[in-house]
């Protein structure tokens, strides 16, 4: 069983289920956005979720976009990435995946990437813009590297590709809450639920809902069936208003959702 795995398996096993906390690297410095990564884990956060800042973030919402830009603009390198994991995991023990689009892998060199990122200490990737059927290079990179890998499942996502997503994914799969970009919303989609049914029906063993989740009853809801709930935006939101203080709080707050189940 990978780390990830494991550690949301031992929430799962503990009655509640694994939160899940996402952080761009290098906002709103490198440095700070390792402190902000290990305040989450110090204030309950399972799993943490680091992204790479990218050009053209499709899936991103205004939020983590305006944040990734800076980070951009400040001269953010991909290097800076495995920095941010090897000081991360060097004080916390919660594991770090990387988010990140594919093309920088490609850019970077994939086996090379896979190597660097497995030396920081990384857990593995999530790829929002890689679909199984055309990540062959990468299947074999992280079986070689022992990284996870998380695919994407949809609500629209039909039966075969759902089997394809389980059957790719090491860690978990990553249940989108609802089509669209990543944001706060006031209510979490409903179609999460129904898609979450169909990956157990597709034989998923570990599948964590995002893209809308920001507050402690939302987490609570999504734990109520998914093995874990996913937050981003709220927290990079938390971090840009009041920093790292801030966003420890939230992540303290949200923490208390999964603890109330």
């Amino acid at each position: 069983m990978s780390s990830v795995e494991a550690a949301i398996r031992t929430r799962v096993e503990a009655g509640s289920g694994a939160l899940i906390g996402y952080l761009p690297v290098g906002f709103p410095s490198l440095g700070g956005s390792i402190d902000a990564a290990v305040a989450l884990v110090e204030n309950g956060v399972d799993v943490l979720e680091m992204g790479l800042p990218y050009s053209d973030p499709v899936m991103d919402g205004s939020v983590i976009q305006a944040a990734t830009q800076k980070a951009l603009a400040d001269g953010f390198r991909l290097r800076d990435g495995f920095e941010a994991v090897r000081a991360i995991t060097a004080q916390v023990s919660a594991p770090v995946l990387i988010m990140t689009y594919w093309n920088p892998v490609v850019q970077y060199g994939v086996e090379r990437f896979a190597d660097d990122l497995a030396a920081a200490g990384g857990a593995g990737l999530i790829t929002p813009d890689l679909i199984p059927d055309e990540g062959a290079d990468w299947i074999a990179a992280s079986e070689r590297t022992g990284l996870d890998r998380v695919f994407l499942a949809a609500p629209t996502s039909t039966p075969e590709r759902l089997r394809r997503v389980v059957e790719a994914s090491r860690g978990f799969v990553y249940a989108v809450s609802t089509m669209g970009i990543t944001g706060a919303r006031a209510d979490v989609d409903a179609a999460a639920r129904g898609l979450i049914e169909r990956l157990r029906e597709a034989g998923s063993t570990s599948a964590c809902v995002g893209v809308g989740i920001s507050t402690p009853e939302q987490v609570r809801e999504v734990l109520g069936y998914a093995d874990g709930a996913i937050v981003g935006s709220a927290l990079v939101k938390a971090l840009a208003d009041g920093g790292v203080d801030a966003v420890g709080a939230l992540a303290r707050e949200l923490a208390a959702g999964k603890n109330a189940l």
